[in-house]
Order: C-alpha cells, then sequence, then structure tokens
C-alpha cells in the first residue's frame, strides 16, 4: 500500500493542504443543507397537484411540523458552510479561491434574484424552490451576496 506524501495532498505546489478538518466539516454542511432543502421539498412538502384540495404531508413526522422553517434551516446550513470555507486554512479562503468563490457567490446571487424577478407573479409557480419561498427568494439571493462579501474580505 502506497502512502500519499504530504505534497501530494497540497494545493499547487504550496505546501498547504486541501482537505483540512475546517474545509471538510464547511463541506459537509453544504452538503447538508441542500440535502435537506430538497428531501424537505421533494420528499416531505404536500403535492404541488393543483387538484388536490389540503393535500397530506409526506415524510418525516418533525420536518412536518417546522414547514417552511426547513427552508431557513437548509439554506442557513448552506450559507454557514460557505462562510465557513471562506478561511485561510481552506483552499477556498487563500489564493485563487477567494476570487473564484466570491465571484461564484455574487454571480449565484444576481442569477437567484434575476430568476425570481422575471418568473415572479405569472410563471412562479412553475420554478422548484422558487414557487414556496415566495418573496423570501430574496432572503437567498442576499445570502449568497453575504457570503460572497465573507469572502471579498479575504481577498488579498
Amino acid at each position: 500500500m502506497v502512502k500519499a506524501k504530504r505534497s501530494d495532498l497540497a494545493l499547487g505546489g504550496t505546501g498547504e493542504p486541501i482537505f483540512t478538518v475546517r474545509f471538510m466539516a464547511a463541506l459537509a454542511l453544504v452538503v447538508l443543507g441542500l440535502a435537506w432543502v430538497l428531501y424537505y421539498y421533494f420528499g416531505v412538502h404536500p403535492s404541488h397537484n393543483a387538484n388536490a384540495v389540503n393535500p397530506p404531508f409526506r415524510g418525516i413526522q418533525p420536518l412536518k411540523w417546522l414547514k417552511d422553517w426547513n427552508y431557513l434551516i437548509g439554506f442557513g446550513l448552506f450559507f454557514l458552510g460557505l462562510i465557513i470555507t471562506a478561511d485561510k486554512s481552506t483552499p477556498l479562503g487563500r489564493n485563487r479561491g477567494v476570487v473564484v468563490s466570491m465571484l461564484s457567490c455574487f454571480l449565484c446571487a444576481l442569477v437567484w434574484i434575476c430568476v425570481f424577478y422575471i418568473f415572479n407573479g405569472t410563471h412562479l409557480d412553475k420554478v422548484w424552490v422558487f414557487n414556496d419561498l415566495g418573496q423570501k427568494n430574496l432572503f437567498v439571493g442576499f445570502g449568497f451576496l453575504i457570503c460572497g462579501f465573507f469572502f471579498a474580505t479575504r481577498w488579498e
């Protein structure tokens, strides 16, 4: 069995490790947040059938009780994971990773808010997740902006 050298796990030959504990925890938070939102929307949320009157909830009982708070928990975990990665001990918090992460967050915010405004009114009910959040879509867009500013403070 061949063991990986410390230099093999480094980012771009700088000698700094890629998979730190902080980065793995942040990655876990991001994945958990996305999984929470998607599981609530597709697994627990009542049917989006327009003909159904009072459609029943499915899935895990505690998630049923939380209702729309599930989106706050899911997106909160997602954004917390992004904010945690804006540290020099993670690959996204140093060198080129800061600029790429910052611009990605700003672009995601722009796209999220623009999609909300374009489809708001008559067609918002056809866009997944957007249809449940309604005006709260602006909070998600501004969440991406806040994460982008956390990365901007690390830019040198």
